[in-house]
């Protein structure tokens, strides 16, 4: 069974708070979504922004797990990332709302998963995958 790429989901989010359809305009990245009173006299805050990411990096995590156990096709998952990576460039290139620190990160996450899948399927296909 394939599963589609999990970093889509933080573009799907992304593209969702922009538009509106969650949160409503007024969201933006930068607003706090908790705020703490550190023991050293600091107030530590953690925005929108900064969940997405966090949750972007777990999912990265998880995609590089799939990678390394290769279930499935490895031509349908290398796909799937590729094609996902080419979403977030093609709007990032394109889209003003994507103009962000934010959304670049995204787009260098999903350009890792690229590139970890490109390296597990060539290991594999070489016969290294399983010699370690």
């Amino acid at each position: 069974m394939w599963i589609p790429p999990l970093l889509i989901i933080p573009l799907l989010i992304y593209n969702a708070i922009y538009f509106g359809i969650i949160g409503g305009q007024g969201l933006a990245w930068a607003s706090p979504v908790f705020t703490f009173n550190m023991p050293s006299g600091a107030v530590f805050s953690l925005s929108v922004g900064d969940l997405l990411i966090i949750f972007a990096l777990l999912l990265l995590m998880l995609e590089g797990v799939r990678a390394r156990r290769a279930v499935g096709s490895q031509f349908a998952a290398l796909t799937g990332s590729g094609l996902v990576f080419v979403l977030y460039l093609a709007q990032f290139l394109w889209h003003p709302a994507a103009s962000t620190s934010l959304y670049f990160t995204c787009l260098a996450m999903s350009f890792v998963d690229m590139i970890t899948r490109i390296t597990f399927a060539s290991r594999a296909s070489a016969g290294s995958y399983y010699d370690e």
